[in-house]
């Protein structure tokens, strides 16, 4: 089984300030490949995207100029930078396990 949480549940930025969004990933058996995505609010599509090996970090890589994505086992982690007034939404981390 496949279980995905995000925190925190709520955050508020100011315009120029930064907010860092987790999700953390457990899986119960052994898996070799998740497929980590951020979209924001329906309709929107992918902000970010990766595909994670279950033990090997990922420094903060960009996705975006002020978008970040981090991956430290069990929990990835998306850094926004310089939030402007067109960032708020939901933010939402999708995991797809990859056989």
């Amino acid at each position: 089984a496949l279980r995905v949480s995000q925190d925190p549940g709520e955050a508020q930025v100011t315009v120029g300030g930064g907010v860092s969004l987790g999700c953390h990933v457990l899986v119960n058996e052994s898996w070799d490949l998740l497929r980590l995505e951020w979209v924001k609010d329906v309709g929107h599509g992918v902000l970010c995207a990766a595909r994670l090996h279950p033990a090997t970090p990922v420094p903060p890589a960009p996705c975006t100029p002020r978008l970040r994505l981090a991956w430290h086992p069990p929990r990835a982690t998306l850094s926004l930078q310089q939030a402007q007034g067109d960032d708020a939404g939901r933010y939402l981390c999708r995991v797809t396990l990859e056989i």
